[in-house]
């Protein structure tokens, strides 16, 4: 396959990725005001996990992705990786478009999980590190306990469904549709961010291959981009459409179940995994993102990532990209 058809299904994957994101926006946003839930549990639960889906699709079948004997390198650079393009990329494009205001529990409850799971993940690779073992890694009972957490994680949103949302002003505007139009709306925009999302990813890394780029590189560039596209079109239409719930609950329900469920089903299916600790550093970054988060909410306009905080997400994404390169 030449580099110019590996373009033209790039393209195409983009197209899917949009109109998807378009439909599962809708359809969520619907479901949502059909049973009286907010914006911010649907963006937590039924919006990220279909964002979620080619993180998990991609580390599953990493051997076939990139090479036959897979690589543990592109599974963890592919969802720490994933994790800061959502934070610095897609928070930083989504509040330039429009502010985005969180939610009390969002900051008091959401932000903070996100953190502490980003911190237990990083004392569950790094077993040298707290001296637990010779290698780093992540075996089977790393895996289950990150599965708990999600439970865990899954409990407290559905135990918290029905919450008042009583600062989201546009909850009106939501328009409820047929439940066979939601069903649709739904499904094919998870497919579309799926399929779509897969084609981007397949055809840039046999271009990147073809230009003899590392696997190193491509988990944390090319695959991450790729399979964080989803959650980049997803939160940039909630921003045009003026759902910020929507659009903050997707990149914190997105970065919980890509560390939680997608890490977790990965080390469960090919225990175990190897953690390279170069990789500390880009982990460090995602603590510091998520962190920035919860301060953002007390500067300025309170409750509200402004647009000046966007750009400082976005002036830091350029200087990580910087970073990697030179690194790398």
């Amino acid at each position: 396959m030449n580099v110019t058809l590996n373009l033209l299904l790039v393209t195409v994957g983009f197209v899917l990725l949009i109109k998807g994101a378009d439909l599962l926006v809708n359809g969520a946003s619907s479901l949502a005001k059909r049973f009286n839930v907010s914006d911010i549990a649907i963006g937590l639960t039924i919006v990220a996990m279909g964002t979620s889906a080619p993180e998990l699709v991609v580390n599953i079948i990493s051997g076939t992705v990139v090479s036959p004997k897979g690589t543990h390198d592109v599974v963890f650079g592919n969802i720490i990786g994933s994790n800061i393009f959502n934070i610095f990329l897609i928070l930083g494009v989504s509040s330039v478009i429009y502010p985005l205001t969180v939610q009390r529990n969002a900051l008091w409850k959401e932000i903070p999980y996100s953190l502490v799971a980003t911190v237990i993940f990083f004392l569950l690779v790094n077993d040298k590190m707290i001296g637990l073992g010779d290698t780093n890694q992540l075996g089977i009972f790393d895996g289950v306990l990150l599965l708990i957490m999600f439970s865990l994680f899954l409990l407290y949103i559905f135990l918290n469904l029905q919450r008042n949302p009583d600062d989201s002003e546009l909850i009106e505007d939501i328009v409820i549709m047929p439940v066979w139009k939601t069903v649709i709306f739904v499904v094919f925009g998870i497919a579309g961010l799926t399929i779509g999302g897969r084609m981007i990813v397949d055809n840039a890394v046999s271009i990147a291959k073809a230009f003899h780029v590392s696997e190193k590189l491509i988990g944390l560039t090319i695959l991450a981009a790729g399979t964080s596209l989803p959650e980049l079109a997803t939160s940039a239409v909630a921003a045009f459409q003026k759902k910020s719930d929507l659009a903050v609950g997707n990149i914190v329900g997105s970065n919980i179940f890509n560390l939680l469920l997608v890490i977790g089903i990965t080390a469960i299916v090919h225990n175990p995994i190897i953690y390279n600790p170069v990789l500390n550093t880009d982990l460090v970054i995602v603590m510091i993102g998520t962190f920035m988060l919860f301060i953002f909410m007390f500067t300025f306009k309170q409750y509200k990532l402004d647009r000046s905080e966007g750009l400082i997400y976005l002036l830091g994404f350029f200087a990580y990209m910087f970073y990697l390169f030179t690194r790398l």
